[in-house]
């Protein structure tokens, strides 16, 4: 059932409401029964095809509590005040449930987060391409600046592992290959000379590129960057499922705040204005190491004392 207009919610007979509200029951049950994948799939499903205010009876009852949680974070990917639709809000602003991995997630989505890329699962549901892949022209970036040695690579296995949150089920469960690197920088980098800071380190991803292959580097708001990690997370490689909405927001979250330098832990509140801050590039090159096929990403994070780099690339195929 497609998501119906305010005015149209108010057009609804009271037989109307019960049907659709009947028609959640069957998949809350099945979600409790087949564990956290269906909890993740049932929620996205509901999400998109359900009136809001009918899926407050996901919130009492035998419905799991993963459920109940993706759920919540799926409505707020689709701009919806679940703070107040008073059956979701009392489970959602309540503390129990505060240390379930979606519990730091806000309950609002913010402007940066505006533009997910979101499914809908409907006869006339809509498709859409997604916001990462090889580029169908490349033109060469402008090498300004000049190259060195002054960058130095501070990246720990630890790190590279939450830089590529994203990114993971591109490796785990599909043909992904990923590089996530940090570097220190020993003096303020011009945002203009980034595309020459990026052959600097060596990157794997860009051997030979700005020679033999074709290097492109664009500048790209933070909503962009926000909407390429959501993208990979959430809907997956060429193989992998992905997380769904809900996991999909969490991975993007982590995966944007270790390239912005963030800490450990950091709450999206204390990330977002770090995001901001950053110069992002996209960045996209015709070498060997990227697949060329239709899941390449390549994001690049100018910290905002404009002393720290990071870079995160990922590539899949079929």
């Amino acid at each position: 059932m497609q998501p119906r207009s305010p005015a149209a919610r108010s057009a609804w007979s009271p037989i109307e409401v019960r049907r659709s509200q009947a028609s959640v029951c069957p998949l809350i049950s099945s979600a409790e029964a087949n564990g956290r994948t269906l909890d993740r799939y049932a929620a996205s499903l509901l999400a998109s095809g359900q009136d809001a205010a009918n899926l407050a009876v996901a919130f009492t009852g035998h419905a799991s509590e993963e459920l109940r949680g993706c759920l919540v974070h799926e409505l707020v990917l689709r701009g919806i005040a679940v703070a107040e639709i008073p059956g979701i809000a009392r489970w959602a602003t309540s503390s129990h449930w505060r240390r379930h991995p979606l519990g730091g997630l806000p309950l609002t989505r913010s402007d940066i987060e505006s533009r997910s890329d979101l499914p809908r699962y409907s006869s006339r549901g809509s498709s859409h391409s997604m916001p990462f892949g090889p580029s169908e022209s490349r033109e060469p970036a402008v090498l300004t600046g000049v190259r060195s040695s002054s960058a130095q690579e501070t990246t720990t296995e630890a790190d590279a592992t939450v830089i590529a949150t994203a990114v993971a089920n591109w490796a785990e469960e599909s043909n992904g290959r990923i590089e996530a690197r940090g570097f220190d920088l020993a003096k303020p980098l011009d945002p203009a000379s980034v595309p020459a800071a990026l052959l600097t380190p060596g990157l794997d991803c860009l051997r030979g590129a700005g020679k033999k292959a074709a290097l492109s580097v664009t500048v790209l708001p933070p909503a962009q960057a926000w909407r390429v990690v959501f993208g990979a997370a959430s809907s997956g490689g060429a193989y992998s499922r992905g997380s769904f909405g809900a996991y999909g927001r969490l991975a993007a979250w982590r995966s944007l705040a270790a390239l912005a330098g963030c800490p450990e832990g950091a709450t999206p509140d204390e990330v977002e204005p770090q995001v901001r801050d950053c110069v992002w590039h996209g960045f996209d090159a015709d070498t060997k190491w990227f697949e060329q096929v239709a899941w390449d990403i390549g994001l690049a994070a100018l910290a905002p004392d404009r002393r720290r780099l990071a870079v995160l690339a990922a590539t899949d195929t079929d």
